[in-house]
């Protein structure tokens, strides 16, 4: 089994700093709350690593069929609770696709093998909590 890792360093007041593969990635929280707001909060890159997983996943997917996107967007939603620990108990996928007289059946098809099959992040999160998605289509 492979095994990763990740670091984060204590900068200073609420701040940390992480390297991810070879990118430094600064953490902080709200002034409200004692940060510097330097950079972003842990649970929204929740939703940035599904984003970015499924959306490499089927970019790739769409490569190999030869589709052709003019702009391709994946936007995620999550609901959290209000009481402590504030969690994710749901997240919604939206891939906003734009182009020309696009296959929905291979746009659908490799939204479904990037969940079902491919993307390490929507596994894991399902496991957790609810994930749900829809496709939408914009003509350029």
């Amino acid at each position: 089994m492979a095994k990763e890792q990740i670091k984060v360093k204590w900068l200073e007041n609420m701040a940390f700093s992480a390297e991810v593969n070879g990118h430094e990635i600064i953490l902080d929280a709200a002034e409200k709350v004692g940060g510097e707001n330097r950079g972003p909060r842990p649970k929204p890159l929740m939703l940035t690593a599904l984003a970015g997983c499924t959306g490499m996943d089927v970019v790739s997917i769409l490569k190999k069929m030869r589709v052709e996107l003019d702009d391709f967007n994946v936007i995620v939603e999550g609901d959290l609770t209000e009481e402590h620990p504030k969690q994710f108990t749901q997240m919604h996928v939206i891939y906003e696709f734009t182009g020309k007289n696009l296959p929905v059946e291979k746009l659908q098809k490799a939204v479904t093998l990037s969940e079902e099959r491919y993307c390490g992040v929507s596994a894991t999160y399902r496991k957790a909590i609810g994930l749900t998605s829809e496709i939408k289509i914009i003509e350029s």
